[in-house]
């Protein structure tokens, strides 16, 4: 990661460097251990279950609730840095039982424990990489911490392949286990890193919210205008929307590859180490193309897109035409984020963004991992198809949302 004090001087911010190294190494190790292989594991465990594998999605949601707002107000009012030491604890705990685990009841504690690691981190972290880079230049920076977050993502699957053909390619609970106890490391060892993320390295008035008393309104109709003022609003309704639709699809699409086209878990791994890269690239694109289109148009474009193919998926295409779509819609969906959370950060003043992260945190935290227990009972119930459906008309109305956006958003001042 030499970029980082190459390419911005953004990137040379003691705060910004950890953060990417704390996403990249987090990233890698969820990579091996999270989504894919965690997913089939209780999956395995719970006899075959969807239904339990959303639930357990559900105790994360349901304990990260329970702390991100008071993290928030706490993170607003005193030292950011405090929360992070008090959540690289919750962590270490939530990854050895997790680590632990040969039972339903192990995997809940150490999944209500990691849903207290981010409840309590995300709103600190989000807030002090806002607190560290110039306002109306930060879509640039975190495209780039998307790049390197889905690399890590990436590296974790294409890794599992390399062990897979070491160990077998089998659904077998003990080779799961094995793949995630070296996924768990690593992520112990990321969070190392948020004990150097610090208060003290934080920007001062650069990075302090941009003006929201411009004239700038659209008027909807004659009772109803919007200014500048409605934008945080307006993006968090829309972010809740696409972490609800999300949360329903995301966990179950390994179990889809396994359950609807019978593949092994080295294809499995290379589809998501493959979506990552793309992702990662695409967000890259995204926001290049952004600085001539606009942030909101790019984020409305890569959205529609992403919803298309889900729509598509929904018809069990065949595999030469699934995989394709599969990767498109990841990689259009999450290439938004950058675009979201650079958005979302120029317009609200440092001394609220404790606040207004643990709404985002919120957002794609609690309704993510809660609607995975939705999305569970769906499937159980009916079928993949329909809830792909669901989901695909739950992103519409998120997406539908940012068109607001568009003229009340201005381009960036980029000098690097």
């Amino acid at each position: 990661m030499g970029f980082l004090s190459s390419t911005s001087n953004n990137l040379t911010n003691k705060n910004v460097k950890n953060i990417f190294y704390f996403q990249f190494l987090q990233s890698f190790g969820r990579g091996i251990w999270g989504s894919t292989i965690l997913s089939a594991y209780i999956y395995l465990l719970a006899n075959n279950s969807n239904k339990i594998l959303g639930y357990t999605s559900a105790a994360t949601g349901i304990a990260m609730t329970l702390v991100v707002f008071p993290s928030g107000y706490l993170s607003d009012k005193y030292r950011r840095d405090y929360l992070l030491k008090i959540a690289s604890i919750c962590g270490t705990i939530a990854l050895f039982f997790t680590g632990i685990a040969n039972n339903i009841e192990f995997i809940l504690i150490g999944l209500i424990f990691w849903g207290l690691t981010q409840g309590i981190s995300r709103p600190s972290i989000e807030s002090l990489l806002a607190d560290s880079i110039p306002s109306g230049n930060r879509s640039d920076v975190y495209s780039k911490l998307h790049l390197v977050r889905n690399v890590g993502m990436s590296v974790g699957p294409f890794f599992n392949v390399l062990i897979f053909l070491l160990i077998g390619d089998e659904w077998d609970l003990q080779k799961l286990r094995q793949v995630m106890l070296i996924g768990l490391l690593i992520s112990f060892l990321s969070l190392l890193f948020l004990l150097f993320i610090s208060d003290d390295n934080s920007l001062g008035n650069q990075s302090e919210a941009l003006d929201i008393n411009e004239e700038t309104k659209i008027s909807l109709s004659e009772q109803f205008t919007l200014s500048k003022k409605s934008i945080p609003y307006i993006l968090v309704t829309s972010n809740l929307l696409i972490g609800v639709g999300a949360g329903m699809t995301i966990k179950f699409f390994p179990i889809f590859f396994l359950d609807i086209y019978n593949l092994k878990p080295i294809s499995v791994n290379l589809i998501m180490g493959v979506t990552t890269i793309f992702t990662g690239i695409t967000a890259i694109i995204a926001q290049k193309k952004s600085v001539s289109k606009g942030r909101a148009k790019m984020i409305f474009i890569v959205q529609s897109f992403a919803t298309v193919s889900l729509f598509i998926i929904a018809f069990y295409p065949v595999i030469y035409i699934l995989i394709p779509l599969f990767i498109l819609r990841g990689a259009l969906m999450n290439a938004s984020q950058p675009l979201s959370r650079s958005i979302l950060m120029d317009f609200i003043p440092k001394k609220n963004r404790g606040k207004w992260n643990s709404m985002e945190a919120f957002a794609w935290g609690f309704f993510w991992n809660f609607s995975a227990a939705l999305g569970g009972i769906l499937i159980e119930n009916y079928d993949y198809r329909v809830n792909f459906i669901i989901t695909g008309l739950i992103y519409t109305v998120g997406t539908l949302l940012i068109l607001i956006l568009i003229p009340l958003v201005q381009s960036e001042n980029y000098s690097n």
